[in-house]
């Protein structure tokens, strides 16, 4: 009668041993972070993501793993933030416009002619006004890690684009920005929303005829290529905002946490550092090409655009800030 019992208990042991090894095992398993993003390896962008994956492959060797997909390899524009807010992935970087649906404050980067330059784009991200539109979306379930430079934005066209009139009648492609919509249309333009991996194929085909980007994006995707007219007017800065899922980062161990945040200021610091001469070995490059005509706006040139597109900030200051655009405009200022 004693033997039933004794195989009962072996069995009971031999059960629990084996679930305790299978704990043992996945708590021992990294933590996942799937870092997605829409552009290729050799853009600001692209070169963070890896150089982030990099130094926590050095440093959190079989506590994390980071496994980067560039170039919508994984998720396009559409579903980026939806495999967010599920934690399907962990990292993204998208342009501010992208999180228009999460806060009305990251509307201050599409403004046209805002910032004289990268300096000064930097000088604002790094304010306490800057900091703060990083925790804009945790209401919503998005923390804000650190804003990412990737270079001022330059206009493309099948037309030279000298004069604010213009742009009259032209199909510009937008990022999913209303301000960027509204501003399009203050020049008479017709604003056309477009994910970007659609970019090369909607100018090839005249869907859009003009469209706008950093010189490395530009480059990267060859949209140079098929546009008769590149102007350098520098007209708004490109930059990324690098998110996470907010129960994701809660969810860490506080020392993962600090050092990845230790990390991603690292990055952050490389990626703004990097941004300019990625984008000027972009412009030469594509100088280089011939395929396009060079034009460069003069500085009374953009006062005349920054006039045309001023007035289609009205509607939105409100929701921005008026003390954040204040404070926006004073970083042209200071040195």
């Amino acid at each position: 009668m004693k033997y039933p019992s004794v195989r009962r208990a072996l069995l009971s042991l031999a059960t629990g041993i084996a679930l305790f090894g299978a704990v043992a095992a996945q708590a021992a398993d990294p933590i996942l972070i799937k870092f997605s993003h829409i552009t290729a390896d050799n853009t600001p962008k692209g070169q963070g993501a890896l150089l982030f994956k990099k130094l926590v492959d050095e440093r959190l060797s079989g506590k994390v793993e980071v496994q980067v997909y560039a170039n919508s390899s994984l998720y396009g524009d559409g579903k980026e933030m939806e495999a967010l807010m599920l934690n399907e992935v962990q990292m993204l970087a998208p342009a501010p416009s992208k999180l228009e649906q999460y806060t009305k404050q990251l509307q201050l980067f599409d403004m046209m002619f805002l910032f004289n330059d990268m300096a000064a784009a930097q000088r604002f991200q790094n304010s306490d006004k800057g900091k703060a539109m990083l925790k804009s979306m945790e209401d919503k379930g998005i923390t804000g890690l650190a804003f990412w430079l990737n270079g001022m934005r330059q206009l493309t066209a099948n037309k030279p684009l000298i004069k604010p009139s213009d742009a009259r009648g032209l199909k510009f492609r937008v990022q999913p920005s209303d301000l960027q919509a509204a501003q399009y249309s203050a020049l008479r333009a017709v604003p056309r929303k477009m994910s970007f991996a659609e970019i090369y194929q909607g100018l090839q085909t005249g869907v859009v005829n003009a469209q706008d980007n950093p010189w490395s994006n530009i480059y990267s995707q060859k949209f140079f290529e098929v546009q008769k007219y590149m102007i350098e007017s520098d007209h708004a800065i490109g930059n990324y905002v690098l998110i996470t899922n907010t129960k994701f980062w809660n969810s860490l161990p506080a020392d993962i946490r600090s050092q990845l945040e230790e990390i991603v200021a690292e990055v952050t610091t490389e990626v703004n550092k990097q941004a300019a001469d990625v984008n000027e070995k972009a412009k030469q490059a594509i100088i280089a090409s011939g395929k396009v005509e060079m034009i460069k706006l003069t500085p009374e040139q953009r006062d005349a655009w920054r006039d045309a597109v001023r007035p289609a900030w009205k509607k939105f200051e409100a929701n921005i800030g008026a003390d954040v655009i204040e404070a926006a405009q004073a970083a042209n200022q200071a040195q």
